[in-house]
C-alpha cells in the first residue's frame, strides 16, 4: 500500500515554502524573502526553483493561487499570490514532526544540547 500523501518526505525547499505560507498568503518574492531571512541565508530560492516547486506543489494539492490582498500595491505587473491548503498544512506538520524526531535522536546521542528551561 502506498504511503498517504501526508506522510511523504518533502524536499527541503518545499518544506520551507510551506512554512513561509503557514501564516499568510505570499507572492513569490515574499516567499523567497521569508525563507532567506528565516534560514539566515542558508537557503536561497532562485526563481526557477521556486516557481517549479510551486507548480509541482499546486499539482500535488499543497498550495493554490490566491488573490492579492486589497491593500497590496505594486509598481507594475500583477504578482501571483499563493496559499497553503489543508493538505499542505498536514504535510508540512508531518514533516516538522519527522524532523523533530530526528532532533530528539541527536540530543539523546549528545550531538546537540538540550534547550535550557527557565
Amino acid at each position: 500500500m502506498p504511503p498517504s500523501r501526508a506522510s511523504v518526505v518533502l524536499p527541503a525547499h518545499w518544506f520551507q515554502i510551506l512554512l513561509a505560507l503557514a501564516d499568510c498568503d505570499l507572492h513569490g518574492l515574499g516567499i523567497t524573502k521569508d525563507v532567506f531571512d528565516r534560514t539566515e541565508g542558508r537557503i536561497t530560492l532562485w526563481p526557477g526553483m521556486l516557481y517549479g516547486a510551486l507548480k509541482k506543489m499546486s499539482d500535488a494539492g499543497y498550495v493554490v493561487e490566491s488573490r492579492p490582498p486589497a491593500d497590496f500595491e505594486t509598481a507594475g505587473g500583477r504578482p501571483r499570490f499563493y496559499r497553503i491548503t489543508a493538505l499542505g498544512r498536514r504535510v508540512c506538520a508531518a514533516e516538522a514532526e519527522r524532523m523533530a524526531a530526528f532532533v530528539e535522536v541527536a540530543r539523546a546521542r549528545k550531538l546537540i544540547k538540550r534547550p535550557r528551561t527557565t
